[in-house]
């Protein structure tokens, strides 16, 4: 794999907790990946010893290989991580130290299914907005149709979740289903579910003939979805799974 330094080019906070960052390369080359495909933060922690973090690019590109200038990823903010400390304080023009792309979790080229179940918490989201450019060929060339249930606790932690729905008006094979566990909006909207995904998810009606499902963030989503999705037949190859773990 590519390693590279990355310089932040801007950022901004997504929610209380989670900030995006725009980075490019600081060699000027672009950056190729798959969407899905994540890269890896290369750091040290205080007493010097190193470590990685591992991120889902989120940028939104061209919907296949071709090479893009800004590398963007989500970063959830952890109490006392190496990762946070970094991230955090890290102003525009500083530099980072980062390799990739790695990572399977992307759309399969030689799907024939009718449906794609893409589902995440948290940040788990981000490989899903790398991906909406293929989601959109995918509907006008396939035929296939994509529905995205997406779990947080609130409105304010629904990452990217105006740019989701603005994409469900423009795709009609696209369909997005926020699911809030604990406050809902204060002015809900059709799609919105009280609850985890798993409720907007069994609403609707996983099907084994003709379903393939992504799931992606939290561990404990991941492992009972995954669980769900077999009781409802769907084979394992047909469940693709990305689990994000907190790292300190």
């Amino acid at each position: 794999m590519d390693h590279f330094t990355l310089r932040l080019a801007a950022s901004h906070m997504l929610a209380p907790s989670v900030r995006h960052l725009s980075f490019e390369r600081a060699d000027a080359a672009p950056f190729s990946f798959v969407p899905g495909q994540f890269l890896q933060v290369h750091l040290h922690y205080a007493d010097g010893k190193p470590t990685k973090r591992s991120y889902s690019v989120a940028t939104v590109g061209a919907g296949d290989a071709t090479p893009v200038q800004r590398i963007e990823i989500a970063v959830s903010y952890v109490d006392g991580g190496a990762a946070t400390e970094l991230l955090s304080q890290l102003d525009e023009g500083g530099t980072i130290e980062a390799s990739g792309p790695y990572g399977r979790f992307c759309l399969g080229e030689a799907d024939t299914n009718r449906r794609y179940l893409l589902v995440a918490t948290g940040t788990g989201v981000t490989p899903y907005r790398a991906m909406l450019p293929q989601i959109r060929k995918l509907t006008a060339s396939r035929g296939c149709t994509f529905a995205l249930v997406y779990g947080a606790r609130n409105e304010a932690e629904l990452l990217y979740g105006d740019e989701f729905e603005a994409f469900a008006r423009e795709v009609p094979g696209f369909s997005f289903h926020p699911c809030f566990s604990r406050t809902p909006r204060a002015v809900p909207r059709p799609h919105d579910r009280n609850g985890r995904a798993q409720v907007a998810l069994g609403e609707l009606g996983p099907n084994a003939e003709h379903d393939v499902a992504y799931l992606c963030g939290n561990p404990n989503m991941v492992d009972e979805t995954f669980a769900m999705l077999k009781e409802a037949g769907l084979p394992v190859a047909h469940i693709r799974r990305e689990k994000y773990v907190s790292s300190r």
